[in-house]
């Protein structure tokens, strides 16, 4: 497969907030904070239109009090990524309540996901739980903050990503794979750049 990029586009900010507006609706007696991450949060930066939002809660006690507020409305829960990353809930928001289409509510750990969820087309949001306390939340922050405050990195960033969008992929992972290197290597710079700039 071939991941294809849109050119930024402004409409993406409205999106993260109307979700924002229907994720504290379900969420908002935990008092999460919740941020627009990834690509689609940096201007001027090409992204698959997928939108990506942290949902920051309290401790990792508080992780498992989401997946139950977000059933029977448009998210599958990947219950099956916990395993790995225990210091996270993964949803992606479709474009129709799962059932609707055809889909799970919630993908088990010895589930194997259904072909079409890789379909970003029906896809409008990956959501992200991680207690704001995590290392993980951090390296989000400071990454996006830092392409927002560095033009050249988010220009390298940008030409990786056309660069990689002219290769095939197995999958979404797969891809990731390819980003990794660079992620790793300016991840490390934000978080420093990050911490020295938000001394108290």
């Amino acid at each position: 497969m071939k991941i294809t990029f849109e050119q930024y586009n402004p409409f993406w900010k409205n999106q993260f907030e109307s979700i924002k507006n229907e994720l504290e609706e379900s969420t908002g007696f935990l008092n999460p904070r919740i941020e627009h991450i990834g690509s689609t949060s940096v201007e001027g930066l090409s992204a698959k239109p997928v939108i990506d939002i942290m949902i920051g809660v309290k401790d990792e006690d508080e992780l498992n009090k989401i997946p139950p507020l977000l059933q029977g409305k448009d998210y599958v829960y990947y219950e099956k990524y916990n395993e790995d990353m225990p210091y996270r809930r993964f949803f992606i928001k479709l474009i129709d309540k799962p059932h609707h289409l055809g889909f799970p509510e919630i993908i088990h750990s010895k589930d194997e996901i259904p072909e079409e969820l890789h379909n970003h087309h029906l896809r409008i949001a990956h959501i992200h739980t991680i207690p704001v306390s995590s290392e993980h939340w951090l390296r989000h922050i400071a990454f996006r903050d830092y392409l927002r405050a560095h033009p050249e990195v988010k220009k390298e960033y940008q030409q990786l990503k056309e660069r990689l969008s002219t290769m095939e992929w197995l999958d979404g992972n797969d891809y990731n794979d390819g980003k990794d290197p660079f992620i790793k290597r300016e991840e490390k710079n934000a978080v420093q750049w990050y911490i020295n700039n938000h001394q108290p």
